[in-house]
């Protein structure tokens, strides 16, 4: 399919950029003009031919790069990998469902040879070919989830349900919107999701609790989520917030567009099965407001849904210091021409 791997970088120098292709298969996720909360589940059915929806598990120009990040984040911090000891059952399930999905997806990149439990797996972007006994965690070099994770783009989590709940008890997190695995690890679906505002009253989590419960296997479904970053870093996690955080106070009406980034979340939720247990996996994606208004109707709608934003989510998606700034940036690309539906570019 013709990926052409990109050399880039996520902090210091900011090299990351998207490449035109790149742009146009970003998952914008706003369908209307006015922000309005929602649940916004679908099934994760095979999407259209070159999209982010195309496979299960996204490959795209930035994996070697991000795969780096990952690997510096995890030896700065090995925290932000974590699995409680029950969860090794869901942890190979994990292995059985990215492995199979990158190597049918991308046969050229991924190859998966099965004999039993005899499995060989071969990954050439970057350099690994292992041989190894599944569910025998002795023979990789890795415990599974961490092993097939720092192969995979997007943050993952393992969630065991019990007592009519789920259970955040096992992820890899490394390129978070300033939430901790390290704090909520342990934590059920109420919990970690406490400090997001006006959904709890409407309900939102209520409902998407109920419905998680019942995922069935061989179903899995996704959604899209979104907040926004001060340059293209992938890495805005709590624990390193000393090293972002100021980035908010360095927006000006000049640089908002090189420097503003719309973060965009894929999220999916699969029913494995063997532990009955739930993977939640988050997929980052990056655009720069300068390359998301190449769009005009990306342009368009991006204004007026942040300049309809409830003053709560403002603040909570730490907007608060740059939200002026581009609103006022984003005007000048709003014409006041109608917007045509769905989430795709003209």
């Amino acid at each position: 399919m013709g990926l052409v791997f990109k050399t880039e970088t996520f902090r210091d120098d900011f090299t990351f950029s998207n490449s035109p292709a790149s742009i146009r298969r970003f998952p914008f996720p706003f369908d209307r003009d006015a922000y309005a909360y929602s649940v916004n589940i679908e099934p994760h059915t095979k999407g259209a031919p070159g999209s982010v929806f195309e496979f299960p598990i996204d490959v795209d120009e930035h994996y070697v790069a991000e795969m780096h990040d990952r690997a510096l984040v995890l030896k700065a911090d090995p925290l932000r990998c974590q699995s409680l000891p029950h969860m090794i059952t869901a942890e190979w399930d994990l292995v059985e469902l990215l492995m199979t999905s990158m190597a049918e997806a991308y046969p050229e990149h991924f190859t998966l040879t099965r004999d039993g439990d005899a499995w060989h797996w071969i990954n050439r972007p970057l350099g690994i070919d292992d041989r190894f006994t599944f569910g025998d965690t002795a023979t990789l070099p890795l415990p599974p989830m961490e092993y097939i994770t720092r192969q995979c783009q997007g943050d993952f989590s393992l969630l065991d349900q019990r007592d009519n709940n789920l259970w955040m008890d096992a992820g890899i997190v490394t390129t978070q919107a300033d939430w901790s695995l390290d704090f909520d690890i342990g934590m059920n679906f109420m919990e970690w999701h406490g400090p997001v505002p006006l959904a709890h009253e409407a309900g939102v989590f209520d409902r998407a609790l109920k419905f998680l419960l019942n995922l069935q296997l061989g179903r899995p479904v996704r959604r899209l989520n979104w907040t926004m970053t001060i340059n293209p870093r992938l890495d805005t996690s709590p624990e390193n917030y000393h090293k972002w955080g100021t980035d908010r106070t360095t927006v000006t009406t000049e640089n908002v567009g090189d420097k503003v980034h719309l973060r965009v979340e894929l999220q999916a939720l699969w029913r494995l099965p063997r532990s009955n247990a739930i993977v939640f996996s988050i997929r980052c994606y990056l655009i720069k407001l300068s390359e998301l208004v190449t769009s005009p109707k990306w342009a368009r709608r991006l204004h007026r849904v942040l300049k309809s934003l409830p003053p709560e989510l403002i603040d909570y998606k730490g907007l608060t210091r740059y939200h002026p700034q581009t609103v006022e940036w984003l005007s000048k690309f709003d014409d006041g021409a109608p917007t045509s539906p769905g989430i795709g570019p003209d």
